[in-house]
């Protein structure tokens, strides 16, 4: 691939008519230059991110979603000590860490530039087929990582792999085994109060209703880039505390739920573009934090969770409620829980797997 000096042609300075031309091509070769300068630039302060980083074992791989869990470990810095994840070993220099890394989706926007810049290798050829390896550009980011550090036993064990189980949870299951252990957990939210208070993350919100009983703060998921549409995921995280879940619902709460739904597909509209009729918006049950939060997706992206083992549609929840008040708390729920998990745990010491 040649290089922006490689495809200007030699010049004879001698030549009065040609130096206007070479004044013109050295001057996009120093914008170029100074672009690609500003881009570093920019990102140099987060190159190095992993650059210490000490690979202890793969947690999980996933295929389908192109996407590997890490467990490793990086240096620990003074600023780390006051995460609030959990205990860190002061005689240690080094702590525990979750890396999530997935496959970016491909921009249309960009593809045809991004596909000329890369390197390939040719793997296979028989007639009017081939198949390459591809090596891509180092100026166009193709993964996204998410970083936990420093990481808890709790974070290495939910991003690990783990055996799955069905558990049809009547509400006396509810009561006697799945609410103590809730209860008893010590998984921190804290960093969903800090997006609630807007001491982390404002500049994220999409939109916020302030009000404490049926508001609510609108966020891009981590998952999404806020490029894609088409992978667009946003979570609605309540004001309203004491909420956990599904399972708290009754029909008092239709108002709120009504000024998600509503609110939240108007905001998506107006600033994304996506109408209601191409968003998925649902609840996951058990949800993965226990703070009451609904997730909005697009149609098109297949994301994790929205299997009938997991998710519960928002106007479903709705219509429920509507029809009976106290809905979530007589149903019988089923969902996945895997082996170590502590609900898996508590169920296990119940004697409810066989």
């Amino acid at each position: 691939m040649s290089s922006p000096d490689s495809q200007t042609p030699a010049v004879n300075e001698s030549n009065a008519n040609d130096k206007p031309a070479l004044k013109e091509r050295e001057a996009k070769k120093r914008k170029l230059s100074g672009d690609e300068s500003e881009m570093l630039a920019s990102s140099s302060s987060n190159m190095s991110a992993f650059k210490e980083f000490k690979l202890i074992k793969v947690l999980r791989e996933d295929d389908r979603h192109k996407l590997i869990n890490l467990h490793g470990s990086l240096p620990l810095k003074k600023s780390d000590d006051d995460s609030g994840s959990g205990p860190v070993d002061s005689n240690s220099e080094e702590s525990d860490a979750v890396v999530v890394l997935e496959r970016k989706p491909f921009d249309p926007t960009s593809i045809e530039e991004c596909i000329r810049q890369t390197k390939t290798k040719e793997t296979l050829h028989n007639d009017i087929y081939s198949t390459f390896e591809i090596f891509s550009t180092p100026n166009k980011a193709d993964m996204r990582a998410t970083l936990i550090f420093p990481a808890t036993e709790k974070h290495i064990s939910k991003y690990s792999e783990h055996q799955p189980f069905i558990v049809n949870e009547t509400p006396d299951l509810y009561r006697d085994v799945t609410l103590p252990c809730i209860e008893a957990s010590k998984f921190s939210i804290q960093w969903v109060y800090n997006i609630l208070d807007k001491t982390k993350e404002a500049d994220r919100i999409v939109t916020e209703d302030s009000d404490p009983e049926t508001g609510f703060v609108l966020i891009p998921d981590l998952k999404w880039d806020r490029q894609k549409m088409e992978s667009l995921y946003l979570v609605a995280i309540v004001h309203k505390r004491g909420l956990r879940s599904l399972r708290d619902l009754t029909a008092e709460h239709l108002p709120l739920l009504k000024n998600v739904l509503q609110k939240g597909q108007a905001a998506i509209k107006e600033q994304f573009g996506v109408g209601s009729d191409k968003l998925r918006i649902y609840f996951h049950y058990q949800p993965s934090y226990y703070h009451l939060h609904i997730h909005f997706s697009h149609i098109r992206f297949d994301a994790p969770g929205t299997d009938v083992m997991r998710a519960h549609l928002l106007s479903d929840v709705i219509d429920n409620l509507s029809i009976n008040p106290d809905f979530y708390k007589k149903k019988t729920l089923s969902y996945v829980v895997r082996d170590s998990d502590q609900l898996y745990e508590a169920y296990e010491d119940n004697g409810y797997f066989q």
